[in-house]
């Protein structure tokens, strides 16, 4: 049995980091993507469904009302709250999802999950805490070697850490 153990930990200590860290950009990417997608209209893109409205975006009027009516966040009127998440939930996906700047993306998405967990949805914390074990090893480890982080800091080994 521990040669079957020791077997088994050898090969999956082989599972390469940048496949790891590829998979948990793109899933953590589709989570908060597919979000903001619900508090826009005028253009959507969704490549498993095969969804691509390529206009001008602008913020929903359900999105404005969530915010009034269920996330009530103190300090924030619900406009901005609203135009706040849905800028968040588009821009730092994708450079997640590039891989650039991912470190401090998914720094941004993680404040975004604390948010959502003690002021919104303080009931979800096995989804919330499955997000920040993503959103904490992509920070702790960085987006792994398919990335433009890592093209980046080859390139320019002084401004930007390796990966």
């Amino acid at each position: 049995m521990t040669e079957f153990v020791s077997r088994l930990h050898a090969l999956f200590a082989r599972i390469p980091y940048a496949a790891t860290a590829l998979l948990a950009r793109f899933s953590i990417a589709a989570v908060f993507w597919k979000s903001g997608q619900t508090k826009v209209e005028g253009f959507a893109i969704d490549i498993v469904d095969g969804t691509f409205n390529l206009g001008w975006p602008h913020l929903s009027g359900s999105a404005t009302a969530l915010f009034r009516e269920e996330y009530k966040l103190p300090l924030l009127p619900p406009e901005l709250g609203a135009t706040l998440a849905a800028l968040g939930e588009h821009a730092l996906p994708i450079l997640v999802l590039l891989g650039l700047a991912t470190r401090l993306s998914a720094a941004g998405l993680l404040a975004m999950t604390a948010v959502i967990q003690l002021l919104v949805y303080p009931g979800a914390y096995p989804t919330h805490g499955t997000w920040a074990a993503l959103l904490l090893m992509l920070m702790t480890l960085g987006p792994g070697t398919v990335s433009l982080d890592h093209l980046l800091s080859r390139r320019y080994p002084a401004t930007v850490p390796a990966y």
